[in-house]
C-alpha cells in the first residue's frame, strides 16, 4: 500500500492562492495546517473514563492556509461558512458553553450565534486555550480553512481537527513550541472548558500522534501511547492471513450537533455513577470515579449492585477494554480477521450495553457487515449522527462501497437521497500526523 498523497499539490495551490490574495501577501510566504480525521477501530466511549483505546488518521481532513497578520488581528474566512470571523488575540475570552443553553443563546443568556460566523468559535477556543496556559500571543493571524472536499465530517472528530489547525496556526505565528501532548490538553480545553462538550482525548490522541499505517494504543488513564506497525508494513516476513485494507467510510445523513445532544453527556455521567457505586462497594470510595480506577475483580464482585442501565454502561466500558488489548494484540501480528471481528463485537456492545446509534446508524453497521470483503464495522464516533467505519480487504473495496449504497437506499431512501452518492460512501487510506507545510 503506496503512501497517499494528501494533501494535493492542487489543494495546496488553491489554499494559497486564497490566503495571498486575502493578505495581499505571497504565495510563498502561505503556511497550511494539515489536520487529518480520525477513525477509533476499537475504544468506543471508554477514553473519558481512562480507558485504552485505538485510532489512526485518515487521509482525509482540514486544511487551514494562514500567514501571520503581523498584528494582533484574527482574519478568517472558510469554504464551508459564510461570513468573515474578526477578533484580537489580545482581548480576553470567556467560556462559551453552549451545552449547557438553549440553541440560540449563549452563557451570558445574549441573543447568539447562529447567524453564519458561529463558525469562528473554534478559532476563538483555541485563543482561549492559549491564554489559559498563560502564553502571551502578539500576532494573529489571516487564514481561510477547508474540509475534505464533497465529505460529511460526521463521526471523524472534525471539531478536534478544527480546533489542533487553528491551535497549530496561531502557536506557529507567534513562534511558540508546544509538545503534542500538551496541544492534547490544549484542545480539550477548547471542547471542554470553551465549548462544554464532556469528551475525552482520544480524537486528539490520534490526530497529533498518529503515524502513516501504524496504529495508535493510548491508555486515557496514564496518557501513555504507542504506535503499533502491523506485521505486514515494513517487514519481509509475510504469512498468508496477512492482508492488505482499505477504510470504509459509510455516511448515514443524519446531523447533529454533538453538544445539543443530551445522550452523550447524560451517558458520560451514568459511566461515573456507576464507577461511584463500585468504588464504594469494593472500599475505595476516595478514589475519582472513573471506571478506569476499578478493579477488573471489584467489577465482577459488585455489578449486581448495578441498576440495569449502569450495568450496561460498566459491561461495555470491561468488555471494550478487553477488546482494545486484543485487538493490538491481532494489529501486531497481521491478523486483520480477527481485528475486524473485535471491531464488529465494539458495534455491538456500542448498540446494546451503550445504548447509542440512532436506527439510521444502526442499519448501516450492519449493512457493512453483510458487505463483501468487510472485516468488521462500528460507527465511527458517538454513534449519535454522521457515519460508520469498516475494515474492508482491498480487492473487494469498490464492490463493497457499491453494495452499501445500494442497500442503505432501500432502508433509507429519504436520508440516502440527501447524501452525494459519490461521497455516500468512500473507500480511505491511513493517514499521518497533523502538521505544517
Amino acid at each position: 500500500m503506496g503512501k497517499p498523497s494528501w494533501p494535493s499539490e492542487e489543494e495546496l495551490n488553491g489554499i494559497k492562492t486564497i490566503v495571498s490574495d486575502m493578505s495581499k501577501r505571497s504565495k510563498e510566504d502561505v503556511r497550511v495546517v494539515v489536520s487529518p480525521y480520525r477513525i477509533c477501530p476499537l475504544g468506543a466511549h471508554i477514553d473519558h473514563q481512562g480507558g485504552n483505546v485505538s485510532a489512526m488518521a485518515i487521509n482525509k481532513g482540514v486544511l487551514l492556509g494562514f500567514v501571520p497578520s503581523g498584528d494582533v488581528q484574527v482574519v478568517l474566512r472558510s469554504a464551508q461558512f459564510k461570513g468573515d470571523v474578526n477578533f484580537r488575540v489580545d482581548e480576553k475570552l470567556y467560556p462559551n458553553l453552549c451545552s449547557n443553553k438553549k440553541e440560540g443563546t449563549n452563557a451570558n443568556g445574549l441573543a447568539k450565534l447562529q447567524e453564519d460566523n458561529n463558525w469562528g468559535r473554534y478559532a476563538r477556543g483555541a485563543v482561549y486555550a492559549l491564554q489559559e496556559k498563560e502564553h502571551c500571543l502578539s500576532q494573529g493571524i489571516i487564514g481561510y480553512i477547508c474540509g475534505s472536499d464533497g465529505l460529511d465530517s460526521s463521526g471523524l472528530s472534525s471539531s478536534a481537527a478544527v480546533g489542533l489547525a487553528y491551535l497549530l496556526a496561531l502557536e506557529n505565528a507567534n513562534n511558540l513550541t508546544i509538545s503534542p501532548t500538551d496541544n492534547i490538553e490544549y484542545d480539550r480545553l477548547i471542547e471542554n472548558g470553551y465549548l462544554g462538550l464532556r469528551n475525552g482525548i482520544l480524537d486528539q490522541s490520534a490526530i497529533l500522534l498518529s503515524s502513516y499505517g501504524c496504529l495508535l494504543h493510548m491508555n486515557c488513564k496514564t496518557k501513555d501511547f504507542k504506535l503499533i506497525r502491523p506485521l505486514d508494513m515494513g517487514n519481509s516476513l509475510k504469512s498468508e492471513k496477512q492482508k492488505e485494507y482499505q477504510i470504509l467510510l459509510a455516511f448515514s445523513g443524519l446531523k447533529q450537533a454533538l453538544t445539543n445532544n443530551p445522550g452523550y453527556n447524560h451517558r458520560v455521567a451514568e459511566c461515573q455513577e456507576a464507577a461511584k457505586i463500585l468504588l464504594n462497594a469494593s472500599g475505595n470510595s476516595h478514589m475519582e470515579p472513573l471506571l478506569c480506577n476499578v478493579e477488573q475483580e471489584a467489577y465482577k464482585a459488585h455489578k449486581s449492585q448495578l441498576e440495569p442501565n449502569l450495568a450496561k454502561r460498566a459491561e461495555h466500558y470491561f468488555s471494550e477494554n478487553m477488546r482494545v488489548l486484543q485487538g493490538l494484540e491481532a494489529w501486531a501480528s497481521g491478523r486483520l480477521e480477527d481485528f475486524g471481528k473485535l471491531i464488529a463485537a465494539s458495534g455491538r456492545s456500542s448498540i446494546v450495553n451503550y445504548e447509542c446509534g440512532a436506527e439510521p446508524l444502526v442499519q448501516l453497521y450492519e449493512i457493512l457487515l453483510r458487505a463483501p470483503g468487510v472485516c468488521g464495522a462500528r460507527f465511527s464516533g458517538a454513534g449519535f449522527r454522521g457515519c460508520c467505519l469498516a475494515f474492508v480487504e482491498v480487492e473487494y473495496a469498490a464492490k463493497a462501497a457499491e453494495f452499501v449504497r445500494t442497500e442503505y437506499m432501500k432502508v433509507q431512501p429519504e436520508l440516502a437521497a440527501q447524501i452525494n452518492p459519490k461521497t455516500a460512501v468512500m473507500i480511505c487510506e491511513p493517514g499521518d500526523c497533523a502538521h505544517i507545510i
